[in-house]
C-alpha cells in the first residue's frame, strides 16, 4: 500500500502536494510563463529518482484531547485508493523541496482535515517516531510497494471541525481503544496500525 496521498496530474498548476526538482523566479505558487510547472517531476524522473534514493514525507495521526491534553479520540481517515479500494488511514505526504517539516505537515493536515481543523502544530517539531516503509514486505513493519520512504510522524491535537478533502472520503473519531484495536488494523494500509499504535503509547494513551 502507498504512504502518500496521490500524485497530482503534472499539466495542472501547482498543488497541495506537488514535487519539485527545483524553484522558479515565481517561487512555489508561481508557474513562470504560465502553463504547467516547469520544475515538476515528470512520472519517469520520479520512478527514476525512486528507484535510486528514499523520499521524504511526514504523517500525523490527528487527535482530540481533554482540558488535561490527555487524548480522548483519534481521527482516521477513510480513503479511496487508485484500484478503487477503501482503506484507513492517516495524514500522509510527501515534503517538496525547500519546504520546512513544519510547513509540509502544516500543509497536509489542512489537505486531509479542510482548513478549519485549526491544528497545533508542536513548538519543536520532533516526531514521536521515523517509519521506514520498503517495497519489500517484512524488511521494518511499514510496506510500500513502490518504493523506500522514510517518514517523520506527528501526533497533532485539531480543534476545529474537519472536512475531508482530496481522496479522503471522511474522517472518523474513535477512541484510542478503538484506533488501536486488531478490527481497525484490518482495515488500515501499509502497517499503518503499528504506527497507530506507537503514537498512541507515545502520549500514554496506550491501555
Amino acid at each position: 500500500m502507498a504512504v502518500r496521498t496521490p500524485d497530482p496530474d503534472p499539466d495542472d498548476q501547482p498543488s497541495d502536494d506537488a514535487d519539485f526538482s527545483a524553484v522558479g523566479a515565481a517561487g512555489f505558487g508561481g508557474v513562470p510563463g504560465g502553463g504547467a510547472n516547469p520544475a515538476w517531476l515528470t512520472d519517469i524522473e520520479l520512478a527514476e529518482i525512486r528507484r535510486r534514493m528514499p523520499m521524504l514525507y511526514v504523517e500525523a495521526v490527528p487527535v482530540r484531547t481533554d482540558g488535561t491534553g490527555a487524548v480522548t479520540q483519534v481521527g482516521i481517515l477513510l480513503r479511496a485508493t487508485p484500484i478503487g479500494e477503501i482503506t484507513r488511514t492517516i495524514v500522509s505526504g510527501r515534503v517538496r523541496y525547500g519546504e520546512t517539516v513544519r510547513d509540509a505537515l502544516f500543509r497536509h493536515l489542512e489537505n486531509d482535515l479542510g482548513p478549519m481543523a485549526f491544528p497545533l502544530l508542536p513548538p519543536s517539531p520532533v516526531p514521536f517516531t521515523v517509519a521506514e516503509y520498503f517495497p519489500i514486505p517484512g524488511v521494518s513493519p511499514y510496506h510500500d510497494d513502490r518504493q523506500h520512504a522514510v517518514s517523520l510522524a506527528f501526533v497533532v491535537p485539531v480543534t476545529g471541525t474537519c472536512e475531508p478533502r482530496q481522496d479522503a472520503l471522511e474522517v472518523t473519531w474513535m477512541t484510542p481503544e478503538e484506533a488501536s484495536s486488531e478490527t481497525l488494523a484490518s482495515e488500515m494500509e501499509g502497517g499503518r496500525s503499528t504506527l497507530i499504535r506507537t503514537a498512541l503509547a507515545s502520549v500514554g494513551a496506550l491501555r
